[in-house]
């Protein structure tokens, strides 16, 4: 049954934004997006977090006096003893806050009060699902590569609130090592911070020439954005009620219009995909993984065979 009360979700920006710019990207979010949830916080470099913390508290008030619910993201790999001291310091300091924990470490600190879990914690069965819930997790954020088939089986577990990653290039895993230092002949000790560059990451081509990845500092990623507007009615119906939106450079606000009028029923999906074109530069679409098949390929609208 479709939940009549779907949430769209802005989640954080996994880029490296130069610090007006995220800024000002949060303050227009809170000002005039339809989201229900706005996630802040570094998820992929503890390098990039030093440039955005001074606006980190005037960005929450203005989130939070637009009535937007704040969700405070946690770095998605703790690499050393710094990292896991400012994971303690959100962890302990964050009380008044839901926390988005994306490393097992956080996972720990946070057990016995509600938090959520991300999507860089590999959430595949009822088993990890019901150990995180009886932690106190009261929304998970589901990796990107679930079928319907294993979102519909979490969904029945019940016992908190999923939230399905539903546009923009798909996290798929983070490493100790800087690719886009090392593409320009640095290190990731003196990166120069040379991933401020690309505000949508750095395309990746095969040997070959053929578009594969992207890459984001330490963060690969899909070259293809994935866009779940097409499947929101079929996710409904299997149980989740909440649609994350990751920012990018395009006008998120338009693009968040666009979900939220799929959602209420005033917009089709083929309207919603030339917006969602527009905003991407054109850029190649998919959703493959929720229908069980490769992530790159594109089912059940625009065309029935994967994206080239």
């Amino acid at each position: 049954m479709k939940d009549a009360q779907a949430k769209l979700s802005m989640g954080p920006v996994l880029f490296n934004w130069p610090a007006d710019r995220w800024r000002d990207f949060y303050f227009r979010i809170a000002d005039e997006a339809p989201v229900d949830t706005v996630y802040v916080g570094e998820t992929v470099c503890s390098k990039r977090a030093p440039f955005h913390a001074p606006h980190m508290p005037e960005v929450i008030e203005r989130l939070q006096a637009a009535g937007k619910e704040v969700v405070l993201s946690t770095l998605g790999l703790i690499m050393n003893g710094r990292e896991m001291h400012q994971l303690r310091e959100t962890a302990e300091g964050g009380a008044d806050f839901l926390i988005e924990a994306n490393d097992i470490a956080a996972v720990s600190l946070l057990r016995g009060r509600p938090h959520v879990i991300g999507p860089m914690i590999n959430v595949y069965n009822e088993g990890t699902f019901g150990y995180l819930v009886r932690g106190g997790a009261r929304r998970v954020v589901l990796p990107v590569e679930l079928s319907a088939d294993s979102i519909r089986v979490l969904a029945a577990h019940g016992g908190a609130e999923l939230e399905v990653f539903a546009f923009g290039r798909l996290p798929l895993a983070i490493s100790a090592r800087c690719y886009h230092a090392r593409s320009h002949d640095l290190s990731k000790d003196n990166c120069r911070f040379v991933c401020e560059r690309d505000l949508d990451g750095m395309d990746l081509d095969t040997l070959d020439g053929e578009a594969f990845l992207a890459v984001n500092g330490v963060q690969t990623m899909s070259y293809s954005y994935c866009s779940m507007i097409g499947d929101l009615d079929r996710l409904r119906e299997i149980g989740v009620g909440r649609f994350r939106l990751s920012p990018h450079s395009g006008d998120m606000v338009r693009i968040a219009a666009a979900f939220r009028d799929v959602l209420d029923g005033r917009l089709d999906v083929a309207a919603a995909d030339e917006i969602i074109a527009e905003e991407t530069g054109d850029m190649p679409v998919s959703n493959g993984y929720f229908h069980g098949v490769e992530g790159v390929a594109l089912k059940g609208r625009l065309a029935n065979l994967p994206v080239e």
